[in-house]
């Protein structure tokens, strides 16, 4: 299994920027989502994980709404790790 703390480094708009990732911050983040409030725990996943030399840069980006989910969804794809998963269906035979 790959290491659970992560530096992800990402480009965009000609600039870099480097995103600590850990499990706490995942966790934090899943666990302040709910139906009504996804921008919000989004843009804070960004501010709290980004490299500190490059929060005043980032800020800008993350006035639009749609550029935070888009920046957020593409910081935890890279953080996920690389696993196999296979749902299998369930059997037609019922079990008494």
């Amino acid at each position: 299994m790959s290491e659970v703390n992560r530096d992800i480094t990402m480009e965009f708009a000609d600039k870099e920027f480097t995103f600590r990732l850990t499990p706490q911050d995942v966790t934090k983040y899943f666990n302040s989502m709910t139906n009504n409030n996804k921008v919000a725990p989004s843009r804070n996943l960004l501010m709290t994980t980004v490299n500190q030399l490059e929060r005043a840069t980032l800020k800008p980006f993350l006035e639009n709404p749609l550029t935070v989910m888009e920046l957020a969804g593409a910081v935890l794809e890279e953080y996920s790790p690389d696993i196999d998963i296979i749902v299998k269906k369930p059997s037609s035979t019922l079990s008494d």
